[in-house]
Order: C-alpha cells, then structure tokens, then sequence
C-alpha cells in the first residue's frame, strides 16, 4: 500500500464506487458492513482495493471525519 501522504488521501476523499450495488458512491460512504465484508473475501487488486482498505482502517478506528473535512476543504484532483 502507498504511503499515507496529502495527495492520497485528497485522492481516497474524491473516489467513488465504480461498480456495484454502490456505483458512484463515495468510498468513505460505503456502508461499515459492506467493508468488513470485503475485509473478509479480500479487497480487489490495484488501486481501488488500496483505498478501500483505507477506507476499512479509517472507518474501524472512527477516522471517517477526517475524509469527510477534506472534501469539504480540498477540490478533487485533476488527472
């Protein structure tokens, strides 16, 4: 997994769901259930299964504020 830096999380604030059930969702709005089931069957390859573990690890330890301030504070990256 990339190291924990502003142009990561600004990146994990701004990415939606591609797929699924919870298609253009906000990965910080998934629901708690949806992740830990996916903690459990394991997270898909890449990119997209690097910011859900994140977003796993923040919502276990109650961090999902922090996500939350910076897509009110920061503008979603240009690629």
């Amino acid at each position: 997994m990339e190291g924990l830096n502003g142009d990561v999380l600004i990146a994990l604030a701004h990415t939606k769901m591609p797929f699924g059930k919870y298609k253009d969702r906000y990965l910080i709005d998934l629901p708690e259930y949806y992740m830990v089931w996916y903690h459990n069957k394991g997270f898909p390859k890449g990119k997209l299964g690097e910011q859900m573990q994140m977003v796993y690890e923040l919502k276990l330890n109650g961090l999902e504020h922090l996500i939350r301030n910076i897509q009110q504070n920061y503008p979603k990256p240009r690629k």
